[in-house]
């Protein structure tokens, strides 16, 4: 029986929303104040790995089946391994850049969707609005990446991490496609998050490991309520809240609303990390803006 999808934002789906933007833009300062206690590549792979021990847990609690054969692990399968570049990306690239910075680059996601969509479904087509939309949001961002080069004296490698972080929104951007392709798309959000959790979590730690990256000397409070942090609250519960909103409520109107996740760690950067905001970060954040909603604004499909 298909599972009818609301056809507007309520109370509990804005709530919920702007308790998840709270998260994600606060997980970017997570993760940047851990690189001084724990490497990238362990940081990432630890919080995968817990997430998808949580999330199998959860599954096994209320009796939801995760490895019938259904199909899916091929595209599990990619979708992981892209899941766990995405992160490598980011968690790498904060020891570069800002959080500040890294949270409003890897929202070019969104657009890296919208561009891939119309080869996958002939329905998302663009229309000439989404592409002014898109022509926006990448000269925004292009015009806040070249920034780094202008303050090549005071951090010569923070084009680096821009870099990075803009490579992290294109592997972002390929497993929602990857989910949207395969079949991903037709299994339970707990089963799609598990593989994308497990793999990249199990790649990042062999990863660490091979590159040589230091262990953790010692486990201070901070560096385990950090961890905590980003493997209980962000990867686990806040990725399954996503799913089950994206399960009852338009997508496209949900999509529309991660926009305050930039603006949520463009604050914490500032208030918990004293990360300088410039002027130009702001105007191509508002700008990125804009292109999200031109890129959003297509015909409305009916719900199902």
């Amino acid at each position: 029986m298909t599972e009818l999808r609301k056809t507007h934002l309520d109370r509990v789906a804005i709530c919920s929303l702007l308790l998840c933007c709270a998260l994600w833009g606060l997980n970017q300062v997570a993760a940047k104040a851990g690189l001084s206690e724990i490497g990238p590549l362990w940081q990432a792979g630890l919080r995968s790995s817990g997430a998808a021990l949580l999330v199998w847990a959860w599954a096994v609690a209320r009796g939801i089946k995760l490895f019938e054969r259904d199909g899916s692990l091929r595209g599990g399968l990619i979708a992981g391994l892209l899941f766990g570049l995405e992160f490598a990306c980011v968690f790498v690239g904060l020891q570069y850049t800002s959080a500040s910075r890294m949270v409003v680059f890897i929202y070019l996601s969104p657009f890296v969707v919208a561009l891939g969509m119309p080869f996958i479904a002939a329905s998302e087509r663009l229309n000439l609005r989404q592409i002014s939309g898109l022509v926006l949001a990448f000269a925004a961002v292009a015009w806040a990446f070249s920034e780094g080069f202008g303050q090549a004296a005071a951090n010569p490698q923070q084009w680096l991490g821009d870099a990075l972080g803009v490579l992290a929104a294109l592997f972002w951007g390929g497993t929602t496609l990857t989910i949207r392709a395969s079949r991903l798309s037709r299994v339970s959000a707990e089963k799609t998050l598990l593989y994308q959790l497990a793999v990249s979590g199990l790649g990042l730690c062999v990863a660490a490991a091979l590159s040589g990256e230091a262990w953790p000397a010692a486990w201070s409070l901070r560096l385990s309520g950090l961890l905590l942090f980003q493997t209980v609250v962000v990867s686990f519960a806040s990725y399954l809240l996503w799913f089950w909103m994206v399960r009852h409520y338009p997508a496209t109107r949900l999509a529309t609303f991660t926009l305050a996740t930039p603006l949520f760690g463009l604050l914490a950067g500032a208030l918990l990390l004293q990360e300088q905001i410039t002027l130009r970060l702001i105007l191509a954040l508002l700008a990125l803006a804009i292109g999200v909603v031109l890129v959003n604004q297509g015909p409305q499909r009916q719900a199902k």
